[in-house]
């Protein structure tokens, strides 16, 4: 059906200062403290994910926290990346107390809702996500500050099937740059965090660390140490070194090595370059490129 006539029926409730963007009431998901409305691009002829915080809950009222919900916009705004979640336009809303991000709509949702839906993932399905992964860090990584997401996880990297698998990382609300040495604030999610975010003095290496939990979410199916009550357990097992009971799990020796890799301390663990060259994550093509120059090598 045309997307215009989709939009017609779809009730606006709000419209965009410009006047470009229009949201509805239908909500796609809601945070502690933000909602995600489905919208409509009348400018591009798309629909948009009109994701709204309401900056006058007590816990977002400091012009510090207002400042970094509209920090996560102007970031998403200044890179330019296939799997990066692409930012349309943002503003705040004061006399409603609400801060508004335009950004991609995706169909399908979350990869953790994806991988629900499918009920298994395959090595080759892994391969390709987790490439694609790689690639957005890497971007992320190379830049001058050097960005680093602070809450990689399955819920905040999404996943757009009608061109394909097209894999993009999203939620940078606590995404950090490194202007000046470490980074030292303690945020993320507990089942994601590396050892060395505790100790408030870290770098771009603990995206790494939670990629590899992602990818045991991956192959097994299981969110990173469920087994688990409490944050101080969790603090606990990830300070002792003892590893999700979920890696016990999976059945793949490669892929074993991949997330214990990940998993390793910071002085050990590979970056997002060194991950992408490891022959786990090479496309068909670059095998087969590599197969020709070794054969070539042994005329």
């Amino acid at each position: 059906m045309d997307p215009k006539l989709v939009a017609l029926r779809l009730k606006c409730v709000e419209k965009s200062p410009c006047g470009n963007f229009s949201r509805s009431m239908k909500i796609l998901g809601k945070g502690a403290f933000k909602i995600v409305y489905k919208g409509f691009d009348r400018a591009s002829k798309r629909w948009i994910a009109w994701n709204q915080v309401c900056i006058d809950h007590k816990n977002l009222k400091s012009p510090t926290r207002q400042e970094s919900l509209c920090s996560e916009a102007i970031l998403l705004k200044s890179v330019n990346h296939r799997n990066i979640m692409k930012c349309y336009s943002y503003w705040v809303d004061d006399r409603n107390k609400k801060v508004n991000i335009i950004t991609e709509l995706f169909t399908s949702g979350s990869l953790r809702q994806y991988m629900k839906k499918l009920g298994f993932v395959d090595i080759q399905r892994m391969q390709n996500w987790g490439r694609q992964i790689l690639q957005g860090l890497q971007y992320l990584h190379s830049q001058s500050p050097k960005i680093v997401h602070r809450d990689l996880k399955c819920d905040n990297i999404f996943v757009e099937v009608k061109d394909g698998e097209t894999i993009k990382i999203g939620d940078f609300g606590l995404a950090g740059t490194m202007d000046s040495g470490p980074l030292r604030d303690l945020v993320g999610t507990p089942e994601f965090l590396a050892a060395e975010c505790y100790e408030e003095e870290y770098d771009e290496l603990v995206d790494i660390y939670a990629f590899g939990m992602c990818l045991l979410e991956m192959a097994s199916l299981e969110y990173p140490y469920s087994e688990c009550i409490y944050q101080a357990q969790i603090y606990m097992r990830v300070s002792s070194g003892v590893k999700p009971i979920a890696l016990g799990k999976v059945k793949d020796a490669k892929v074993i090595e991949i997330i214990e890799k990940c998993l390793s301390p910071a002085y050990l663990r590979p970056s997002a370059i060194e991950l992408l060259n490891d022959p786990f994550f090479w496309t068909e093509t670059e095998i087969l490129e590599m197969s020709s120059s070794l054969a070539e090598t042994h005329l």
